[in-house]
């Protein structure tokens, strides 16, 4: 992944991407991040909530405090257990972080988050995503969120991983389930138990030393010849967000109309029923159908 952090008016912005991802593309998710920001703050006036990161500690990083020691004192403050994070979208937006599901314009983007320091923070995830990569992508962004105070580059990028690595697959917990050895079939297991991919699994057997760097790169050949680099085996259940429907609900429920609720979103009442409130699509386009 290439990294990319810049201010955009609404706050620093962080990107999991891939560096084939043009400038122009990334603008337009700038400005999608933007709107959505603007949607998602009529809907909490609408709903009179206030958006706050009510527990997003932020950690500086120095000489004594790595990116692994970070994410270790984010599952302690969360009071998180041991083990594999049965649901990451549910845990982060527990700590007040806002997670939406959008078209960013093909696979070359898996995520953006975007934190201005006071408000909640806000996650877009691409639709096209799947389930292990939207985990290892949303701890990524919470590394950001939670380390990086300003842009910056490779390092940064470096540091989020490693943070994302420790956060879904703690060290003292995991470096037992490599003890009886790292093929695929292992890994197929493993996958199933942690929620992120053969290959994150392989490469942090590697970084704990568990296998050498030659059985590491034996397997990721095997992996390449068998296809896996592109579709894994093994499908996990997909994780859906719902902190920011809840928010639409209240807001429609305060208003007493979807329509009010779409107006406070800036948005057609079909568009906000598709984005905020998918059980009402099929009455907004029933109505829709009905004009002259």
């Amino acid at each position: 992944m290439e990294p990319d952090a810049q201010g955009v008016g609404v706050g620093l912005v962080h990107h999991r991407k891939k560096a084939a991802l043009t400038a122009s593309s990334l603008r337009c998710v700038h400005a999608q991040l933007a709107l959505t920001r603007l949607q998602v703050n009529g809907l909490a006036a609408a709903a009179r909530h206030e958006l706050v990161a009510h527990s997003l500690a932020r950690v500086e990083l120095d000489a004594l405090t790595t990116a692994k020691d970070a994410a270790r004192r984010v599952r302690r403050g969360w009071e998180m257990a041991p083990g594999p994070v049965d649901d990451v979208i549910a845990t982060l937006e527990s700590a007040g972080i806002l997670i939406v599901v959008r078209e960013l314009g093909g696979a070359h983007l898996d995520a953006v988050s975007q934190f201005d320091g006071v408000r909640a923070p806000l996650v877009m995830l691409n639709t096209v995503a799947p389930p292990d990569r939207c985990r290892f992508s949303l701890a990524h962004e919470l590394g950001h969120l939670v380390m990086h105070h300003g842009p910056g580059g490779a390092e940064q990028e470096k540091e989020a991983d490693a943070f994302a690595a420790e956060f879904l697959m703690p060290a003292a917990d995991i470096r037992s389930a490599f003890a009886s050895g790292v093929d695929l079939g292992r890994l197929a297991e493993l996958k199933r138990q942690w929620g992120v991919s053969m290959a994150v699994l392989l490469r942090r057997a590697q970084t704990l030393n568990t296998i050498t760097e030659w059985q590491y790169r034996s397997a990721m050949v095997e992996m390449s010849a068998l296809g896996y680099r592109t579709a894994e085996p093994v499908d996990l259940p997909a994780e859906s967000p719902q902190a920011v429907f809840r928010l639409a609900d209240r807001a429609m429920a305060r208003l007493a109309a979807l329509k009010d609720a779409a107006a406070c979103a800036l948005v057609l009442p079909e568009d906000f029923a598709r984005l905020y409130a998918p059980g009402h699509s099929a009455a907004v386009s029933s109505v829709s159908k009905a004009r002259p």
